[in-house]
């Protein structure tokens, strides 16, 4: 299917901008140029209650976003991750993804500002990651939330992150997750899947920005080889919790999110696969002007409420 005409609308008004091409930027240019162009969040309709705090855990002082709707507590939470290569994002990035989710799931909220590279390089983002979900479960009573009903997700750098927390929960025995939701993962160190190079560039996210990313986030080859780092080279996928897997056509990482729901699935875990037809990368966070991006938060509260409600 060729690219969605709405897609294509937003790919022409951002070629408009005249952004250099992140790849050729130092990381804080970087940050700063997409930061102003993002603007500060929308929120459409209220979350009750949206909250900033600073969380103290074993790898450092943690920022994090807790969003909390109304409900009789316990609710059932999801610790969240932002995009952005691993070297841009915030809170803010992520912000209209989590009020969407927590308003129409009833559930709590957490979003994780976890360290960013190359000031950080990998396990930095990984090590906080864990250490916010860890912090969420034993917070459980002040947070309204039932510790058994805990899920992961993350979208494109973040949706990695959730991937290798995930592995990184049942390698170490806790703690338990009910969920693993992966918007257009990243999963690989591969730049020559199909999709990396029918989509290189002219789509949004491009092959070489890709490629910049990962060198700002890895420290040498030995990294990209890591299972937490490539999740998709780990030797065992078994016993892993539910995922939802989201995946855009017109992205240049589909097949790699593509290959991890086959994986998954071959391990014996139960995956969905939902594919936006004609979509281009980060197409949810669009979903005020992409109808396909409202169609996928639609799928995944849905999702959501469903996998929750069945604890």
């Amino acid at each position: 299917m060729p690219i969605d005409p709405q897609a294509e609308k937003i790919l022409k008004l951002i070629a408009g901008l005249n952004i250099p091409p992140l790849q050729t930027l130092e990381p804080a240019k970087a940050r700063e140029i997409t930061a102003q162009y993002r603007g500060k969040p929308r929120r459409l309709q209220p979350v009750p209650q949206v909250k900033n705090r600073t969380i103290s855990t074993p790898v450092g002082d943690i920022p994090i976003r807790i969003y909390t709707p109304k409900g009789n507590a316990p609710m059932p939470a999801l610790v969240y991750f932002h995009g952005g290569g691993w070297v841009l994002g915030d809170l803010d990035a992520a912000d209209s993804i989590c009020w969407n989710i927590s308003l129409k799931v009833e559930c709590v909220v957490v979003s994780v500002d976890y360290r960013l590279a190359p000031e950080h390089k990998f396990p930095a983002a990984l090590e906080d990651a864990y250490a916010a979900l860890k912090w969420v479960v034993a917070n459980a009573i002040e947070l309204h939330i039932d510790p058994a009903r805990v899920g992961v997700g993350g979208d494109s750098a973040g949706g990695n992150i959730a991937a290798a927390v995930a592995l990184m929960a049942r390698d170490k025995g806790e703690p338990k997750l009910v969920y693993q939701l992966l918007m257009y993962p990243v999963i690989q160190n591969d730049f020559n899947t199909e999709s990396y190079l029918k989509y290189a560039s002219g789509f949004g996210l491009t092959r070489d920005e890709m490629i910049w990313y990962w060198q700002h986030y890895l420290t040498d080859e030995a990294d990209a080889q890591n299972h937490y780092a490539s999740p998709i080279l780990a030797e065992e996928l078994s016993n892993l919790p539910p995922a939802l897997i989201i995946t855009g056509e017109c992205d240049v990482l589909r097949d790699e999110g593509l290959a991890y729901a086959a994986k998954l699935q071959e391990a014996g875990v139960s995956v969905q696969l939902w594919e936006g037809e004609g979509m281009i990368h980060s197409f949810v966070a669009m979903a005020q002007v992409l109808d396909k991006g409202k169609d996928a938060i639609a799928y995944i509260t849905t999702r959501l409420r469903q996998v929750f409600a069945n604890g």
